[in-house]
């Protein structure tokens, strides 16, 4: 890492999560494609749950990008979340500066799907992508899983079906009650794709580069990315010290708290005296 440091940072990330079935994997080949097309160089990191047979995914690979698994222009790497809360993999944030470093001009990481506390991929990218589909409740479910926050650009994928722009429609209901990027000077946009044919995805690239542009010029990217940083350096330190804190005193403090002899406040301020000293 201390050897990489100083050559990673160029890549820009972009974000793409959803529910699952909505296309996610078709959507995150297709923008690869759309890249490739401009000359860039593409990392994927696609992030699965934890599975103890596959590591991740089926082989480690992703049935549906093998289009671009010939091409020394991509690169696709999947990683399995071994239950880290958040829908992200523990280590996806030092792979994301291995491949930036490597020179990858953008890297699409694929979650494992978005709810309530799987929103940690808005931290982690530059822009983030929200995919919905028609016949899937997202309209409804859309506010519930609070995505209209997450999301940088939404894309309705599977727009050839019956539905898509009922999806469409409530997205943009949902956003003209209220969306606090809107005084920043973004309005998020909705995107209307057919994935499996490509269709669409260049106007999502055109979407992530402009609020690239947006980001840049508002001075917004440093501010998120001293963020990632930040919260980066917090967990690695936050392990360390999880690390510390197991140990005898704990479990003798843990003792005294189940005998009532001790409440758990106070036991936690033993515990970080005993760090200090």
């Amino acid at each position: 890492m201390a050897l990489l440091a100083p050559r990673a940072g160029h890549a820009r990330v972009v974000g793409l999560t959803g529910s699952p079935g909505v296309g996610k994997s078709t959507s995150t080949s297709a923008l690869v494609a759309a890249y490739r097309r401009r000359g860039m160089r593409v990392g994927v990191l696609a992030v699965d749950p934890s599975s103890p047979f596959s590591g991740g995914a089926l082989l480690g690979d992703r049935v549906r990008m093998q289009e671009h698994a010939t091409d020394d222009g991509v690169f696709i790497r999947s990683m399995a979340s071994r239950g880290h809360l958040g829908g992200l993999s523990w280590a996806t944030p030092q792979a994301l500066r291995v491949l930036s470093a490597a020179g990858c001009d953008v890297v699409l990481v694929e979650t494992v799907g978005v709810g309530q506390a799987e929103v940690e991929i808005a931290s982690l990218a530059d822009t983030t992508l929200v995919l919905l589909a028609p016949g899937m409740g997202d309209g409804i479910q859309a506010a519930k899983a609070g995505i209209l926050e997450v999301a940088d650009v939404f894309v309705v994928n599977k727009a050839d079906r019956e539905g898509s722009d009922s999806v469409v429609r409530d997205l943009r209901y949902m956003l003209s009650l209220g969306d606090r990027r809107t005084d920043d000077g973004w309005r998020v946009p909705i995107v209307k794709t057919v994935a499996s044919r490509g269709e669409g995805a260049a106007e999502v690239v055109d979407e992530i580069e402009r609020h690239g542009a947006w980001l840049a010029s508002s001075g917004r990217l440093e501010q998120r990315r001293i963020k990632r940083a930040a919260d980066e350096v917090e967990a690695i330190a936050l392990t360390s010290l999880r690390v510390d804190l197991r140990n005898g005193a704990l479990d003798d403090l843990a003792a005294r708290v189940v005998a009532g002899d001790l409440d758990p406040y106070a036991a936690a301020d033993e515990l970080v005296a005993s760090l200090d000293t």
